[in-house]
C-alpha cells in the first residue's frame, strides 16, 4: 500500500514524524511511504499571511486563516499531480488541507491533528485573543468542517483535541479516533546523570521556539530573581535572549540532535509552563529521559504529565506557583528521581512510536477497505462497477 503522509511541519511536528517513519520502516513492508513535508514559508507565503498592523491588533485581519490557505494552496498544487500515485493518503494537520477536501472524497484520507482552530485561535504565539477572535475564528472552522466531512476517518492525538472536534463540529465519534503520537524510546535504559555544566549546580532545561506565550521569559524572570544562585537554566530555543546569572542559552540544536538528549539527561527537571500548546513532543523526550515535568494543565499537556506523579502541574503565568513547584523539586533529589521514573514508565506505555504506528497502519487498512466498498456500492448500484481509486491498480499487488 503506497501512501502520502503529509506534514505541516510546524514545532514539533518534525521530531513526531521522523519517529513514525522509523517506526513503518522498522515494521511494514506491506506500507511504502512517502512524506510530503510542508517547507519553511516561502515570500508569497508570507506576504499572505502577514499581519496587517491595525486590524492585526484586534485579531480582525483573519491573519491564521490566511496563512493556513496559504499553506493548503502549497499542499494542493502538489496533491493534484500525485493523488492517483497513492493508495491512501494521511494528513497532518487539517490545515495542510482545507482546499483540498475534494481530493480527501476521492481517496481513501487520514486527517490527523493535535487541536482545532476553535481551539487554537486562542492559543496562538504570536498573538493575544481579542473578544473579535470567536468571529473571526469561523471561517476557518467551515473549511475544517468540509475537510473532517470529506476524511474517511479523523485521528485526534488527544482526548482534548478529540472533544473539541466532536463538540465544536458535530463529527460522529464513528470516524474519529484517539492515537496518541509518540517517540521510537533508546535500546537501553538511560544511565546516570552526569554533572551539570555551572559549578555542579541541579539543572532546569526548557525547551520551545517561541519563549513568550511557550513560558520561556516567565521562566527567565522566575530564574533570575529566585533561584539564579541554587541552580542553573537551560533555554533551548531560536529566540536571542539577554545574558544572565547561571543562564545558558542554545540556539543551533535542530530536531534529532543528539546533543539534546545529553542535555536532557545531565538536567534535574524540565519546565514547560506553556499556555497555549496542545502536546509536546519535547515533554515526551524529557520523560523518556527521566526528568519530572513542570507544567501548565492546558489542551492535552494533563494527558501527558501526571500531576504529583510524574511532575507537577502549575497555574498559567503564576510566577509564586511556578517558583514553588522547582522549589520542592529541586529540595527532593528523590521525589525527583520517582516521579523521572514514573514518568519514564507512562512514556513506554502510552506514547511509544511503534504502537502509534501499528494503529495508524490498521486505521489505513480499515480506510481503505471501507472506501472500496462504498466505491464497489456506488458502482453496483448505478450498473457500472468502478475502477481507480476504488480498487487496487492492476499493477499493484492487493493487500
Amino acid at each position: 500500500m503506497r501512501v502520502l503522509f503529509i506534514n505541516e511541519n510546524l514545532g514539533g511536528h518534525a521530531t513526531m514524524h521522523a519517529h513514525l517513519r522509523r517506526a513503518l520502516s522498522q515494521g511494514y513492508p506491506e506500507i511504502e511511504a512517502h512524506f510530503l513535508d510542508v517547507p519553511p514559508p516561502s515570500l508569497l507565503r508570507l506576504v499572505a499571511g502577514a499581519q496587517l498592523p491595525l486590524l492585526g491588533r484586534f485579531d480582525l485581519d483573519l491573519q491564521p486563516l490566511r496563512f493556513q490557505l496559504a499553506t493548503s494552496a502549497w499542499v494542493y498544487s502538489r496533491l493534484r499531480g500525485l493523488e492517483s500515485e497513492f493508495d491512501a493518503v494521511h494528513a497532518y494537520t487539517q490545515n495542510t488541507v482545507l482546499l483540498s477536501a475534494g481530493t480527501l472524497r476521492r481517496v481513501p484520507s487520514v486527517v490527523g491533528l493535535d487541536s482545532t482552530n476553535a481551539r487554537t485561535a486562542y492559543c496562538l504565539p504570536y498573538r493575544e485573543p481579542t473578544r473579535w477572535t470567536e468571529r473571526m475564528v469561523r471561517p476557518s472552522m467551515r473549511f475544517e468542517t468540509a475537510v473532517f466531512q470529506a476524511a474517511g476517518a479523523i485521528v485526534a492525538k488527544t482526548d482534548s483535541a478529540a472533544s473539541s472536534v466532536r463538540e465544536q463540529y458535530d463529527v460522529r465519534d464513528i470516524r474519529l479516533r484517539v492515537i496518541r503520537p509518540g517517540i521510537i524510546p533508546h535500546e537501553a535504559d538511560p544511565p546516570a546523570a552526569p554533572g551539570t555544566l555551572r559549578q555542579n549546580l541541579p539543572r532546569i532545561v526548557f525547551v520551545g521556539t517561541q519563549l513568550e506565550r511557550k513560558g520561556g521569559n516567565q521562566l527567565v524572570r522566575v530564574h533570575q530573581r529566585h533561584l539564579s544562585e541554587r541552580c542553573e537554566l537551560v533555554l533551548i530555543t531560536r529566540e536571542q535572549v539577554p545574558r544572565g546569572r547561571n543562564l545558558t542559552v542554545v540556539n543551533d540544536i535542530s530536531p534529532g540532535d543528539s546533543r539534546l538528549w545529553r542535555i536532557l539527561r545531565s538536567s534535574a527537571v524540565f519546565a514547560f509552563p506553556s499556555r497555549i500548546d496542545a502536546f509536546s513532543v519535547a515533554v515526551l523526550e524529557a520523560m523518556e529521559a527521566g526528568l519530572p515535568v513542570v507544567a501548565c494543565p492546558v489542551n492535552g499537556v494533563p494527558e501527558l504529565v501526571a500531576d504529583g506523579q510524574t511532575g507537577l502541574l502549575v497555574a498559567p503565568g503564576d510566577d509564586r506557583c511556578l517558583l514553588a513547584a522547582f522549589e520542592a523539586l529541586l529540595a527532593a533529589p528523590s521525589r525527583r528521581a520517582s516521579m523521572g521514573a514514573a514518568g519514564r514508565a507512562r512514556l513506554l506505555e502510552r506514547f511509544d512510536a511503534r504502537r502509534e504506528a501499528a494503529e495508524e497502519v490498521a486505521l489505513l487498512h480499515e480506510v481503505v477497505a471501507a472506501h472500496r466498498a462504498d466505491r464497489a456500492l456506488v458502482g453496483h448500484a448505478t450498473g457500472h462497477p468502478r475502477e481507480g481509486r476504488g480498487a487496487a491498480p492492476p499493477h499493484r499487488a492487493e493487500i
